[in-house]
């Protein structure tokens, strides 16, 4: 069913939460939601899920590849997906990279299907296998912290790097709760530098965050998305089942001292007034509240539930990519005169292909305007 209200146009579904915008984001959406079984798994068969981990195989990431090779397929599409995660204390049934290997392993299904189409979207090793934590992830064994000047300045040399080898088009699929650093990387490298190009953030869950709200179907998940818990632990199981041992699963909760309502979980399905990382103080931090390392019920997981989120978010980053590739083909980027204060002439240069005739490297870049770092 369609509402229109104000100019805007709704997709209803049998769920009050769950409304999709009449687009072609939402359209591709709702579409997933209310696929099949069967279809389903036709979707995750045509990226090749599940499959084992491609960080060390040949071919996959820029990194993994021979540099004539990189050429070749950059001249052809020169997006690249940047796959972040951290380590983390996910409980003892799952593994502590499992924010990472969730990332890297769902940008690594769109680069199968988007190679199958011939436009292969390129893929950066992930740079934070250590990332940025909250405050509540204090002192917990397994848990890595690394201080946010490390996590931002970690990423803007990151898309510096990638920028300079002609991948202008960079989006950062993240998995941890460590967003605000990754935003102010994005911004501060665009204030730093003012380099033309695509950039953008994801995280990944709250991108298709519809599909982490329980409904009534068979293969829904019975919870919404915390931390290690029913999601994190369902997705584990179908995209690298190895890393989890469910003989060691334990449930756990959170200890909160003010009353609820006001705090979104983990990928804002319930539109609160806050997200979860804008307080603290109002509820116990993890190692004296959950020293399980979990928060919320894995022992309800099966690879099943998250086989529709995954379906979602592997269809809409295909369509990112693919809008981008389709308006803006490998080379081509938005009007330079509007992206920029930079002079457009002197940037011609910088703008060529890494090594082509007259390319000026960025670190001839002249520095500009008042965030430039000294």
């Amino acid at each position: 069913m369609s509402i229109v209200r104000g100019g805007f146009s709704f997709l209803t579904t049998g769920h009050p939460m769950i409304v999709f915008e009449d687009n072609e984001v939402g359209r591709l959406k709702k579409e997933i939601f209310d696929a099949s079984e069967e279809e389903i798994d036709r979707i995750l068969a045509e990226y090749e899920i599940p499959s084992p981990p491609e960080i060390g195989k040949g071919g996959c990431y820029i990194q993994t590849t021979p540099r004539a090779v990189n050429v070749e397929k950059r001249r052809k599409n020169d997006i690249v997906l940047v796959p972040v995660g951290t380590t983390e204390n996910h409980g003892d049934h799952a593994n502590s990279g499992l924010d990472t290997f969730m990332a890297s392993q769902i940008c690594e299904g769109v680069r199968r299907y988007t190679a199958k189409k011939g436009r292969e979207v390129n893929l950066a090793l992930p740079p934070l296998n250590y990332g940025g934590h909250p405050y509540h992830h204090m002192g917990m064994p397994g848990t890595i912290m690394v201080p946010q000047e490390v996590v931002t300045e970690t990423l803007i040399y990151v898309m510096l790097g990638l920028w300079n080898d002609g991948y202008r088009k960079i989006i950062i699929v993240n998995n941890h709760g460590q967003l605000w650093m990754l935003e102010t990387a994005l911004q501060e490298f665009c204030k730093r530098y003012q380099l033309p190009g695509i950039y953008r953030v994801m995280d990944w869950h709250r991108a298709v965050r519809e599909f982490f709200i329980p409904v009534t179907r068979e293969d829904s998940l019975e919870t919404t998305f915390v931390h290690a818990d029913e999601s994190e632990t369902s997705v584990a199981q179908l995209m690298f089942p190895d890393m989890v041992d469910m003989k060691y699963v334990r449930d756990a909760e959170g200890e909160s001292f003010l009353p609820g309502g006001h705090f979104d979980t983990s990928v804002d399905p319930w539109r609160r007034p806050h997200k979860w990382s804008e307080g603290e103080g109002h509820f116990a931090i993890e190692r004296k509240a959950t020293p399980e390392g979990v928060v919320g019920k894995p022992s309800l997981a099966r690879p099943e539930k998250a086989k529709r989120p995954i379906a979602a978010i592997l269809k809409y980053l295909t369509l990112v990519v693919e809008q981008i590739h389709e308006a803006y083909p490998s080379g081509k980027l938005p009007p330079i005169e509007k992206l920029t204060l930079r002079d457009p002439d002197e940037l011609k240069p910088f703008l060529k292909e890494p090594f082509s005739d007259g390319w000026k490297s960025v670190f001839e870049l002249p520095a500009i305007g008042p965030f430039t770092k000294a």
